[in-house]
């Protein structure tokens, strides 16, 4: 089975990983901080921005793969998938430049909660439905 369309989206992600994480080691290293946050609030965003993508990344991206693996329309699992990738950019800017709230922010939590939820939702309509 090909999963042509998570490999897509799951390679795009994976690369704002690799930003958010030497964005973390950049901070790191310019304030010798080796463990820890050391107390440096820049530090603390960093790792902050960085956990926040991983913890919503992966099952989404499951969510997507399974929802491929299912057969829909293409433009079904670009919505889903494009939904996590512009939502997570948009909140990762937002907590990393903005104290407190902003409206980039919100914006990136609003569009991955509605990515975890259509594909979600989708997967179950695939499985009672059409299957």
């Amino acid at each position: 089975m090909s999963l042509p369309i998570t490999a897509f989206y799951a390679s795009l992600l994976a690369l704002c990983y690799l930003y958010l994480s030497f964005s973390v080691i950049g901070v790191r290293k310019s304030a010798r901080i080796g463990v820890g946050d050391g107390g440096n609030s820049d530090l603390a965003r960093a790792i902050r921005v960085h956990g926040n993508f991983s913890e919503y990344v992966p099952i989404t991206l499951i969510l997507l793969a399974c929802l491929e693996s299912l057969g829909p329309q293409q433009w079904v699992l670009h919505l889903g998938a494009c939904a996590l990738l512009f939502g997570r950019v948009f909140h990762a800017y937002g907590l990393r430049h903005h104290e407190g709230k902003s409206w980039q922010r919100l914006v990136g939590m609003l569009l991955t909660f509605i990515s975890m939820l259509f594909l979600a939702a989708t997967n179950l309509y695939m499985i009672h439905y059409i299957i």
